[in-house]
C-alpha cells in the first residue's frame, strides 16, 4: 500500500478504473477493509461492511453506484447552499471575456473534471449567459454517474454534454479544464501530474476550486456534515475532504511545476470580512498572454485574482 498523508477517503477505494483505458476495475471488499482497519477507520469500515460482495469477495458494482448516486445528490445539495458554482461562475465568465477579447478563436470548450453527477455543468447551463460560442463539458469515468447526470441535462433542457472519459483525452481538447472539490483527492507527484495533463492537453486556463485548507476547516465540515448529511459515507469523506486539502503552497508548487507555461495563481474570497468565512478558493492558471484580458473583464473583482503569488 503506498504511503499517505491522510487516511484515504471511501469513495477513493471502492471504486477503481485504469486511468489509461477508463476501463473499470473489480475491487475486493476485503483489501478495502484492510486498508481503512490499517487505519483504524471503524466509520469508513462499517460503511464498506455494509456494502454487498459478489461470490468471489468483489464488491458488487451496482450497489457502490447506487451509493455513489445517492451520495452526489447529498453532495449537490451541499454545493447549493454553499454557492459552489456561483464561485465558479465568478471567475469563468469574466475568464471567457478575456478570451473573445484577446482574439482566441471559439468554441471555448469548459471541461469539469471528475464532473460526478454533473451538477456544476448543469447550473452553469441553466444560467443561459456563457454565450452561444462556449461548449460545457463533465467527464467522469463513472458511467453511472455520467449516466444520471445526462438523465437530469435532458429533464432540465440544457444544452450540455456528459462523456464517460479521461478529461484529457478528450477528442476536442478542452480551452478551460474546472473542478470542485476534486484535487484534495490527488496527492504527492500525482498533484504535479494532474495540472501537467492540462498543459499536455493545451488549455488556455485552469481554474480548481476546494476547500481552503486551515484549522477550522474540519470542525466545520464535521458540524455541517452530522447536519445536513444522511448518508455515512458522505458524512466520512466530506469531513475527511477539509482534512486532506493541501495547503495553499503545495497547490502553487505543484501547479507550477506541472503547468511551467502558465501563470499560476489563486483567486480568492477576500471580499469576506472574517477568515473562518472563507471556506473555499481556486488554484488557478492562465495563458500569460490572457493575463490582461482576465484582469480587465473582472473590473472591480481582480483583487481577487492573485497571480505569482508565493505563499
Amino acid at each position: 500500500m503506498p504511503a499517505v498523508d491522510h487516511p484515504p477517503e471511501i469513495s477513493d477505494l471502492i471504486v477503481d478504473f485504469d486511468p489509461d483505458t477508463g476501463a473499470r476495475r473489480r475491487v475486493r471488499k476485503a483489501d478495502v477493509e484492510a486498508q481503512f482497519g490499517g487505519f483504524r477507520q471503524r466509520r469508513a469500515l462499517r460503511v464498506v461492511r455494509g456494502i454487498p460482495a459478489d461470490s468471489e469477495g468483489f464488491l458488487v458494482e451496482s450497489a457502490v453506484d447506487e451509493l455513489l448516486v445517492r451520495v452526489h445528490a447529498e453532495i449537490q445539495r451541499l454545493s447549493e447552499e454553499f454557492m459552489q458554482a456561483r464561485r465558479v461562475h465568478d471567475a469563468l465568465a469574466p475568464l471567457l471575456d478575456g478570451l473573445r477579447a484577446s482574439s482566441v478563436t471559439p468554441p471555448y470548450r469548459v471541461v469539469d473534471v471528475g464532473c460526478g453527477t454533473g451538477y456544476l455543468i448543469r447550473w452553469l447551463a441553466a444560467q443561459g449567459d456563457l454565450g452561444s460560442d462556449v461548449e460545457l463539458i463533465g467527464a467522469d469515468y463513472n458511467t453511472a454517474l455520467v449516466d444520471h447526470a445526462r438523465r437530469l441535462a435532458a429533464v432540465e433542457g440544457l444544452r450540455c454534454s456528459f462523456e464517460v472519459c479521461n478529461a484529457f483525452r478528450l477528442d476536442e481538447p478542452a480551452t478551460i479544464y474546472t473542478s470542485i472539490g476534486v484535487i484534495h483527492h490527488f496527492r504527492g507527484d500525482a498533484l504535479t501530474q494532474f495540472f501537467a495533463h492540462q498543459a499536455a492537453a493545451g488549455a488556455r486556463a485552469f481554474l480548481h476550486f476546494d476547500i481552503r485548507a486551515s484549522v477550522v476547516a474540519p470542525i466545520g465540515a464535521w458540524l455541517f456534515h452530522i447536519a445536513r448529511m444522511r448518508e455515512p459515507l458522505a458524512h466520512h469523506d466530506g469531513v475527511l475532504s477539509a482534512i486532506r486539502s493541501h495547503p495553499t503552497q503545495t497547490l502553487l508548487t505543484a501547479a507550477r511545476a506541472g503547468a511551467p507555461g502558465l501563470e499560476v495563481g489563486l483567486f480568492d474570497e477576500d471580499r469576506l470580512p472574517l477568515p473562518i468565512l472563507k471556506v473555499m478558493h481556486a488554484v488557478v492558471g492562465v495563458d500569460p498572454l490572457l493575463v490582461g484580458a482576465w484582469r480587465a473583464a473582472l473590473g472591480g473583482e481582480s483583487s481577487r485574482l492573485e497571480l505569482g503569488v508565493s505563499r
